[in-house]
Protein backbone atom coordinates (compact mmCIF):
# COMPACT_ATOMS: atom_id res chain seq x y z
CA UNK A 1 0.00 0.00 0.00
CA UNK A 2 3.22 2.50 -0.19
CA UNK A 3 3.02 2.61 3.39
CA UNK A 4 6.80 1.50 5.18
CA UNK A 5 6.27 -0.33 8.40
CA UNK A 6 9.61 -0.21 9.27
CA UNK A 7 11.43 2.15 11.85
CA UNK A 8 12.79 4.17 9.21
CA UNK A 9 9.52 5.34 8.42
CA UNK A 10 9.53 8.90 9.86
CA UNK A 11 5.73 8.93 10.39
CA UNK A 12 6.51 5.79 12.88
CA UNK A 13 7.51 8.10 15.26
CA UNK A 14 4.18 10.53 15.34
CA UNK A 15 1.77 7.07 14.91
CA UNK A 16 3.23 4.61 17.45
CA UNK A 17 1.19 4.40 20.40
CA UNK A 18 -0.80 7.24 19.43
CA UNK A 19 -4.80 6.36 19.89
CA UNK A 20 -7.00 7.21 16.42
CA UNK A 21 -9.97 6.42 14.96
CA UNK A 22 -10.84 5.20 11.24
CA UNK A 23 -14.87 5.91 10.51
CA UNK A 24 -16.03 3.77 7.80
CA UNK A 25 -13.11 1.46 8.79
CA UNK A 26 -14.06 -1.29 7.40
CA UNK A 27 -14.56 -0.55 4.09
CA UNK A 28 -12.40 -0.05 1.10
CA UNK A 29 -9.85 2.58 1.86
CA UNK A 30 -10.85 2.86 5.74
CA UNK A 31 -9.25 -0.74 5.89
CA UNK A 32 -6.69 0.11 3.51
CA UNK A 33 -5.71 3.31 5.82
CA UNK A 34 -6.18 1.13 9.12
CA UNK A 35 -4.04 -1.64 8.15
CA UNK A 36 -1.28 1.38 7.56
CA UNK A 37 -1.45 2.74 10.98
CA UNK A 38 -1.19 -0.68 12.92
CA UNK A 39 1.69 -1.32 10.51
CA UNK A 40 3.03 2.07 12.23
CA UNK A 41 2.38 1.30 15.47
CA UNK A 42 -1.22 2.92 15.94
CA UNK A 43 -4.12 1.82 18.48
CA UNK A 44 -6.64 1.81 16.22
CA UNK A 45 -10.67 1.98 16.38
CA UNK A 46 -12.43 1.02 13.19
CA UNK A 47 -16.28 2.40 13.23
CA UNK A 48 -18.31 1.17 11.23
CA UNK A 49 -21.75 -0.17 10.95
CA UNK A 50 -21.15 -2.98 7.90
CA UNK A 51 -23.58 -1.15 5.79
CA UNK A 52 -20.93 -1.24 2.67
CA UNK A 53 -18.58 -3.76 3.76
CA UNK A 54 -18.68 -7.45 5.01
CA UNK A 55 -16.17 -6.68 7.80
CA UNK A 56 -13.89 -9.88 6.82
CA UNK A 57 -11.10 -7.22 6.59
CA UNK A 58 -12.04 -5.71 9.84
CA UNK A 59 -12.19 -8.67 11.60
CA UNK A 60 -8.67 -9.92 10.31
CA UNK A 61 -7.14 -6.76 11.68
CA UNK A 62 -8.40 -7.09 15.09
CA UNK A 63 -7.20 -10.65 14.94
CA UNK A 64 -3.59 -10.32 13.68
CA UNK A 65 -3.90 -7.04 15.85
CA UNK A 66 -5.33 -8.32 19.29
CA UNK A 67 -4.05 -5.22 21.21
CA UNK A 68 -3.89 -2.53 18.79
CA UNK A 69 -7.02 -3.04 16.52
CA UNK A 70 -10.87 -2.84 17.85
CA UNK A 71 -13.97 -2.75 15.39
CA UNK A 72 -16.52 -0.66 17.26
CA UNK A 73 -20.55 -1.66 15.19
CA UNK A 74 -22.47 1.10 15.05
CA UNK A 75 -23.07 4.25 12.86
CA UNK A 76 -22.01 7.59 13.00
CA UNK A 77 -25.23 8.88 13.51
CA UNK A 78 -25.27 7.11 16.86
CA UNK A 79 -24.23 9.01 19.70
CA UNK A 80 -23.51 5.89 21.80
CA UNK A 81 -21.51 4.21 19.03
CA UNK A 82 -19.41 7.81 18.32
CA UNK A 83 -18.58 8.01 22.96
CA UNK A 84 -17.53 4.64 22.22
CA UNK A 85 -15.18 4.79 19.48
CA UNK A 86 -14.11 8.46 20.01
CA UNK A 87 -13.20 8.56 23.56
CA UNK A 88 -9.45 8.90 24.06
CA UNK A 89 -8.71 9.58 20.63
CA UNK A 90 -6.26 11.41 19.45
CA UNK A 91 -6.73 11.61 15.62
CA UNK A 92 -10.30 10.72 14.21
CA UNK A 93 -10.03 9.69 9.90
CA UNK A 94 -13.70 10.49 8.82
CA UNK A 95 -14.43 8.33 6.04
CA UNK A 96 -17.31 6.97 6.99
CA UNK A 97 -20.37 8.06 3.95
CA UNK A 98 -22.72 6.77 1.53
CA UNK A 99 -19.92 6.82 -1.61
CA UNK A 100 -22.01 6.23 -4.59
CA UNK A 101 -23.33 9.22 -7.04
CA UNK A 102 -26.23 6.77 -8.50
CA UNK A 103 -27.13 5.77 -5.05
CA UNK A 104 -27.48 9.60 -3.77
CA UNK A 105 -29.78 10.17 -6.77
CA UNK A 106 -31.98 7.51 -5.55
CA UNK A 107 -32.01 7.74 -1.80
CA UNK A 108 -30.95 12.03 -1.47
CA UNK A 109 -32.06 12.05 1.80
CA UNK A 110 -30.46 9.13 3.27
CA UNK A 111 -27.42 10.36 1.77
CA UNK A 112 -27.67 14.11 3.33
CA UNK A 113 -28.93 12.34 6.52
CA UNK A 114 -25.23 9.72 7.13
CA UNK A 115 -22.77 12.25 4.91
CA UNK A 116 -23.42 15.72 6.12
CA UNK A 117 -25.61 15.68 9.73
CA UNK A 118 -22.92 12.06 10.30
CA UNK A 119 -20.19 15.12 9.87
CA UNK A 120 -21.69 17.24 12.00
CA UNK A 121 -22.35 14.51 14.84
CA UNK A 122 -18.39 13.54 14.33
CA UNK A 123 -16.72 16.85 14.59
CA UNK A 124 -19.01 17.55 17.96
CA UNK A 125 -18.10 14.24 19.22
CA UNK A 126 -14.18 15.36 18.56
CA UNK A 127 -14.99 18.40 20.26
CA UNK A 128 -16.56 17.05 23.56
CA UNK A 129 -13.64 14.43 23.59
CA UNK A 130 -10.72 16.44 22.76
CA UNK A 131 -9.59 15.03 19.65
CA UNK A 132 -6.53 16.63 18.02
CA UNK A 133 -7.20 16.62 14.89
CA UNK A 134 -9.67 15.29 12.10
CA UNK A 135 -8.87 14.46 8.72
CA UNK A 136 -12.14 14.22 6.10
CA UNK A 137 -12.21 12.50 2.94
CA UNK A 138 -14.12 14.94 0.87
CA UNK A 139 -14.69 14.55 -2.70
CA UNK A 140 -13.58 15.46 -6.06
CA UNK A 141 -16.97 15.67 -7.21
CA UNK A 142 -17.45 18.95 -5.58
CA UNK A 143 -16.09 20.72 -8.84
CA UNK A 144 -18.70 19.27 -10.83
CA UNK A 145 -18.78 19.93 -14.70
CA UNK A 146 -16.74 23.30 -14.87
CA UNK A 147 -14.30 23.33 -17.92
CA UNK A 148 -11.12 24.69 -15.78
CA UNK A 149 -8.71 21.65 -15.96
CA UNK A 150 -6.82 20.97 -13.67
CA UNK A 151 -9.00 21.68 -10.60
CA UNK A 152 -7.75 24.11 -8.16
CA UNK A 153 -9.23 24.38 -4.45
CA UNK A 154 -10.33 27.83 -4.99
CA UNK A 155 -12.28 27.23 -7.72
CA UNK A 156 -15.81 27.97 -6.69
CA UNK A 157 -17.77 24.49 -6.02
CA UNK A 158 -20.08 23.07 -8.67
CA UNK A 159 -21.86 19.90 -7.52
CA UNK A 160 -24.06 18.13 -9.21
CA UNK A 161 -25.49 15.51 -7.71
CA UNK A 162 -27.12 14.86 -3.60
CA UNK A 163 -23.53 12.80 -3.59
CA UNK A 164 -21.33 15.86 -3.94
CA UNK A 165 -22.95 18.06 -2.48
CA UNK A 166 -23.21 16.42 0.97
CA UNK A 167 -19.71 15.72 0.77
CA UNK A 168 -19.16 19.18 0.10
CA UNK A 169 -21.36 20.56 2.95
CA UNK A 170 -18.75 18.13 5.14
CA UNK A 171 -16.36 20.80 4.17
CA UNK A 172 -18.29 23.37 5.09
CA UNK A 173 -18.89 21.67 8.64
CA UNK A 174 -15.06 20.94 9.32
CA UNK A 175 -13.86 24.71 8.05
CA UNK A 176 -16.63 26.54 10.45
CA UNK A 177 -15.82 23.90 13.61
CA UNK A 178 -11.91 24.37 12.92
CA UNK A 179 -12.94 28.40 13.53
CA UNK A 180 -15.40 28.62 15.67
CA UNK A 181 -13.87 26.22 18.45
CA UNK A 182 -10.01 25.55 17.55
CA UNK A 183 -10.39 22.11 15.72
CA UNK A 184 -7.39 21.16 13.84
CA UNK A 185 -8.92 19.96 10.65
CA UNK A 186 -8.25 18.96 7.13
CA UNK A 187 -10.53 18.07 4.07
CA UNK A 188 -8.96 15.72 1.23
CA UNK A 189 -10.81 15.71 -2.06
CA UNK A 190 -10.21 12.52 -2.98
CA UNK A 191 -9.64 11.52 -7.29
CA UNK A 192 -11.01 7.93 -8.23
CA UNK A 193 -9.45 6.02 -5.87
CA UNK A 194 -9.01 2.37 -6.91
CA UNK A 195 -7.43 -0.78 -5.26
CA UNK A 196 -7.26 -4.11 -4.00
CA UNK A 197 -10.46 -5.12 -2.00
CA UNK A 198 -12.79 -2.63 -3.92
CA UNK A 199 -15.75 -3.99 -3.75
CA UNK A 200 -17.28 -4.65 -7.06
CA UNK A 201 -20.77 -6.66 -5.66
CA UNK A 202 -23.27 -3.97 -5.92
CA UNK A 203 -24.97 -2.10 -8.83
CA UNK A 204 -22.92 1.37 -7.42
CA UNK A 205 -18.99 -0.42 -8.41
CA UNK A 206 -17.01 2.08 -9.21
CA UNK A 207 -15.56 1.98 -12.41
CA UNK A 208 -12.18 -0.08 -11.85
CA UNK A 209 -13.66 -3.02 -9.96
CA UNK A 210 -17.03 -3.04 -12.23
CA UNK A 211 -14.56 -3.39 -15.39
CA UNK A 212 -12.72 -6.17 -14.02
CA UNK A 213 -15.80 -8.05 -12.50
CA UNK A 214 -17.24 -7.68 -16.77
CA UNK A 215 -13.82 -9.21 -17.98
CA UNK A 216 -13.37 -12.11 -15.57
CA UNK A 217 -17.12 -13.11 -15.94
CA UNK A 218 -16.26 -12.98 -19.96
CA UNK A 219 -18.36 -10.13 -20.28
CA UNK A 220 -17.52 -7.04 -22.36
CA UNK A 221 -17.36 -4.17 -19.57
CA UNK A 222 -19.84 -1.21 -19.95
CA UNK A 223 -19.28 2.31 -20.43
CA UNK A 224 -22.20 4.86 -19.38
CA UNK A 225 -21.43 7.35 -22.52
CA UNK A 226 -18.87 7.70 -25.12
CA UNK A 227 -15.71 6.59 -23.12
CA UNK A 228 -14.48 10.35 -23.71
CA UNK A 229 -15.15 10.96 -20.03
CA UNK A 230 -11.74 11.65 -18.04
CA UNK A 231 -10.76 10.83 -14.51
CA UNK A 232 -7.66 11.03 -12.09
CA UNK A 233 -7.91 7.40 -11.50
CA UNK A 234 -5.97 7.13 -7.94
CA UNK A 235 -4.17 3.98 -6.48
CA UNK A 236 -5.74 3.41 -2.62
CA UNK A 237 -1.79 3.45 -2.07
CA UNK A 238 -1.71 7.13 -2.78
CA UNK A 239 -4.80 8.23 -0.60
CA UNK A 240 -3.27 6.03 2.29
CA UNK A 241 -0.25 8.05 1.63
CA UNK A 242 -1.72 11.64 1.89
CA UNK A 243 -4.63 10.72 4.40
CA UNK A 244 -1.45 9.87 6.53
CA UNK A 245 0.34 12.83 6.31
CA UNK A 246 -2.42 14.85 7.19
CA UNK A 247 -2.75 13.29 10.53
CA UNK A 248 0.50 13.98 10.77
CA UNK A 249 1.03 17.32 9.74
CA UNK A 250 3.06 19.34 12.67
CA UNK A 251 0.66 22.57 11.02
CA UNK A 252 -2.40 24.70 12.59
CA UNK A 253 -4.60 22.93 10.08
CA UNK A 254 -7.96 25.25 10.10
CA UNK A 255 -10.36 23.23 7.56
CA UNK A 256 -8.33 23.53 4.48
CA UNK A 257 -9.50 21.57 1.48
CA UNK A 258 -6.91 20.14 -0.51
CA UNK A 259 -6.70 17.73 -3.65
CA UNK A 260 -5.33 14.25 -3.23
CA UNK A 261 -4.85 12.66 -7.08
CA UNK A 262 -1.98 11.64 -9.41
CA UNK A 263 -2.05 14.99 -11.91
CA UNK A 264 -2.55 12.48 -14.64
CA UNK A 265 -6.04 12.47 -16.75
CA UNK A 266 -6.94 9.02 -18.44
CA UNK A 267 -10.21 8.36 -20.34
CA UNK A 268 -12.68 5.58 -19.66
CA UNK A 269 -12.61 3.70 -22.48
CA UNK A 270 -8.55 4.00 -22.17
CA UNK A 271 -9.09 2.59 -18.75
CA UNK A 272 -10.88 -0.54 -20.32
CA UNK A 273 -8.60 -1.34 -22.62
CA UNK A 274 -5.66 -1.32 -20.07
CA UNK A 275 -7.56 -3.61 -17.56
CA UNK A 276 -8.24 -5.95 -20.74
CA UNK A 277 -5.02 -6.27 -21.54
CA UNK A 278 -4.23 -6.82 -17.54
CA UNK A 279 -6.82 -9.64 -17.46
CA UNK A 280 -5.54 -11.34 -20.73
CA UNK A 281 -8.88 -9.93 -22.54
CA UNK A 282 -7.97 -7.95 -25.29
CA UNK A 283 -10.79 -8.80 -27.51
CA UNK A 284 -13.61 -7.99 -24.78
CA UNK A 285 -14.08 -4.29 -25.79
CA UNK A 286 -16.14 -1.98 -23.73
CA UNK A 287 -19.64 -1.58 -24.96
CA UNK A 288 -21.85 1.71 -24.65
CA UNK A 289 -24.66 2.76 -22.70
CA UNK A 290 -26.37 5.80 -21.90
CA UNK A 291 -24.32 8.45 -19.61
CA UNK A 292 -25.85 8.33 -16.15
CA UNK A 293 -27.38 11.82 -14.54
CA UNK A 294 -24.83 12.95 -12.29
CA UNK A 295 -21.87 11.92 -13.78
CA UNK A 296 -19.48 14.67 -14.61
CA UNK A 297 -17.33 14.52 -17.83
CA UNK A 298 -13.77 15.48 -16.88
CA UNK A 299 -11.82 15.51 -13.91
CA UNK A 300 -8.35 16.21 -12.87
CA UNK A 301 -6.09 17.33 -9.69
CA UNK A 302 -3.80 19.88 -9.00
CA UNK A 303 -1.76 18.24 -6.28
CA UNK A 304 0.68 21.36 -5.54
CA UNK A 305 -1.29 22.66 -2.33
CA UNK A 306 -0.55 18.63 -1.02
CA UNK A 307 2.81 18.50 -1.61
CA UNK A 308 3.55 22.01 0.04
CA UNK A 309 0.82 22.04 2.69
CA UNK A 310 1.36 17.94 3.40
CA UNK A 311 4.47 17.25 1.55
CA UNK A 312 2.21 14.57 -0.59
CA UNK A 313 3.70 13.00 -3.35
CA UNK A 314 2.01 10.00 -4.99
CA UNK A 315 3.94 6.86 -4.29
CA UNK A 316 2.36 4.90 -6.62
CA UNK A 317 1.82 5.23 -10.15
CA UNK A 318 -1.42 4.08 -12.74
CA UNK A 319 -0.38 1.21 -14.20
CA UNK A 320 1.26 0.24 -10.60
CA UNK A 321 -1.74 0.38 -9.29
CA UNK A 322 -4.34 -0.97 -11.74
CA UNK A 323 -1.10 -4.02 -12.29
CA UNK A 324 -2.05 -4.73 -8.27
CA UNK A 325 -5.41 -4.48 -8.60
CA UNK A 326 -6.37 -6.89 -11.46
CA UNK A 327 -3.42 -9.33 -9.54
CA UNK A 328 -5.45 -8.94 -6.42
CA UNK A 329 -8.76 -9.55 -8.10
CA UNK A 330 -7.36 -12.68 -10.34
CA UNK A 331 -6.27 -14.26 -6.97
CA UNK A 332 -9.75 -13.20 -5.29
CA UNK A 333 -11.82 -14.74 -8.17
CA UNK A 334 -13.86 -17.93 -7.41
CA UNK A 335 -13.52 -19.19 -10.98
CA UNK A 336 -10.81 -18.77 -13.46
CA UNK A 337 -10.45 -16.32 -16.10
CA UNK A 338 -13.12 -16.92 -18.74
CA UNK A 339 -12.17 -18.01 -22.11
CA UNK A 340 -12.71 -17.17 -25.74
Amino acid sequence: MGVRSTSDNPMRAHYAGRRVCVTGGAGFIGSHLAEALLLLGADVVLLDDLSASDGAHAAALVESYPRMARLVFGSILDPAALREALTGVDTVFHLAAMNSVPRSIAEPERTFEVNAVGTVRIVEECRRRGARRIVYAASSSAYGDGPEMPKVEGLLPRPQSPYASSKLAGESVLRAWAHSYGLSAVSLRYFNVFGPRQSADNAYAAVVAAFLAKLHAGEHPAIFGDGSASRDFTPVANVVQATLLAGASPKDLKGEVVNVGTGRRTTVVELAHLLARLAGRPDLTPVFRDPRPGDVAHSLADISLAHALLGYDPVKSLEDGLADTAAWFARSSREPLATK
